[in-house]
């Protein structure tokens, strides 16, 4: 009897596996479809892909496709390789639910590459898949009311902020031993629960003329080149923060395990182009957010700072406690950036104006003003996903529980798997 079964179920498995498997091969080849258009898109665009360690002969078809073709052309090309996406959910849902999403990005793109102007909470959900929610600015008064008792004074409050801030300032001279060793703590931190390649590694150059703080380059094969723009005087909390949020656990980590898990483990090729405007960087940049609070939880932070990264400053550490109390008190005001950023942005305020309000409600020199408003013009609701990123992978990350091994483990999966906004538990 068990021989005449197996004779009866054999063919019906068989035919299983066949029905499977040119779905999931069908895929693939739409992968590569994928990577192709992004890369060709990324040649109407400077700056649109983020990162690309892919095939060198894809590139050169995307610069083949771009060369011959518009931006109508390309518009068609994502709408027919979306329907045949759609067509194969059946074989990875989750694969192709992910691809679906980064080419909705994509032809909203390429919809603003075109002229059309979207209202400001349109782009941020055809771009990075959520609608922020925008409060007036007058719901941050409460906020520096608080700030204005932590700074107290006469004189306007963002002078009384900034000035106590510059007192923390990095002398330039010292920026590298500092960064060397709050990027070396960091990857210690996170290396006690994220196992990573042992040839991964990354180069750290300071650079000027940007509108960003910092900035990685993945390179591919687990290597990162990580920019510090020193434009500004760089205080002294940034150290942390850079080295966590474009090194460990935060850009390099998330590249390197979707790398090493996806791209090599899985074969799943899309994952070797990273657009910029794509629902992948409000994961990207809010992971790196939250990565700060993971690897330094509660008051861990300001003491490591006060032992190992004061002293290498040559700096004093008698306020340091106030000083990491105003920067927990900023944070609240991260919102109003983005509320800054629309009214700019749709044209009911002019730059001076955005400047000025920049200063007020984010508590900054003009000189900060100018260059966040520099990066809004630039990137526009990109803006969004520092912020509300953070706040989302920090509700989802902290649904696991007080223990920090259970968050560890849940940060690393978003990291290492095809996350999508959608997929963070925030409730």
């Amino acid at each position: 009897m068990q021989r005449l079964f197996c004779a009866l179920i054999l063919p019906l498995l068989l035919g299983a596996c066949m029905a499977v498997q040119p779905r999931a091969a069908s895929l693939d080849a739409a992968a590569r479809d994928y990577v192709r258009l992004q890369l060709a898109i990324g040649e109407k665009e400077e700056g649109y892909i983020d990162a690309y360690y892919g095939p060198e002969d894809l590139r050169a078809e995307g610069k083949a496709i771009a060369a011959a073709e518009g931006l109508p052309q390309l518009s068609a090309r994502v709408d027919a390789l979306s329907g045949r996406i759609a067509g194969l959910q059946a074989a990875e849902p989750r694969r192709a639910r992910f691809l679906l999403a980064q080419l909705t990005a994509a032809k909203t793109r390429l919809r603003m590459l075109g002229g059309e102007k979207l209202p400001f909470e349109e782009e941020a959900l055809g771009l990075f898949g959520v609608r922020p929610a925008l409060k007036p600015l007058s719901g941050y008064d409460p906020v520096l009311a608080q700030v204005e008792r932590l700074v107290p004074g006469a004189g306007p409050l963002w002078q009384r902020v900034d000035a106590f801030q510059d007192r923390f300032t990095i002398p330039r001279e010292r920026l590298q031993p500092v960064f060397d060793a709050a990027i070396a703590e960091c990857r210690a931190r996170s290396a006690r629960h994220v196992a990573l390649p042992a040839s991964e590694r990354f180069a750290m150059s300071f650079v000027t003329d940007k509108s960003w703080s910092g900035y990685n380059y993945y390179q591919g094969d687990y290597a990162s080149k990580i920019e510090i723009n020193t434009d500004l005087p760089i205080r002294i909390s940034r150290a942390v923060d850079l080295g966590c949020h474009e090194g460990y656990p935060g850009h390099h980590v998330l590249n390197v395990l979707l790398e090493q898990r996806l791209v090599r483990g899985r074969g799943w090729i899309e994952h070797s182009v990273q657009p910029l405007f794509s629902p992948q960087s409000i994961i990207s940049e809010g992971s790196a957010n939250y990565g700060i609070d993971l690897a330094f939880p509660g008051p861990e932070k300001l003491a490591y700072e006060v032992r190992a990264i004061y002293p290498l400053a040559g700096l004093p550490t008698a306020d340091a406690a106030r000083y990491d109390a105003l920067l927990t008190a900023l944070r609240d005001l991260q919102g109003a950036r983005f509320t800054i950023a629309r009214e700019f942005l749709e044209g009911r305020i002019t730059e001076p104006q955005a400047v000025a309000l920049t200063q007020q409600y984010q508590l900054v020199s003009e000189a900060r003003a100018k260059q966040s408003i520099a990066f809004t013009k630039q990137y526009r609701s990109y803006v969004i996903n520092y912020g509300l990123g953070r706040d989302m992978v920090a509700a989802d990350v902290e649904r696991a529980g007080p223990d920090q091994a259970a968050r560890w483990r849940r940060m690393e999966q978003i990291l290492s798997e095809p996350t999508l906004p959608s997929d963070l538990r925030t409730r």
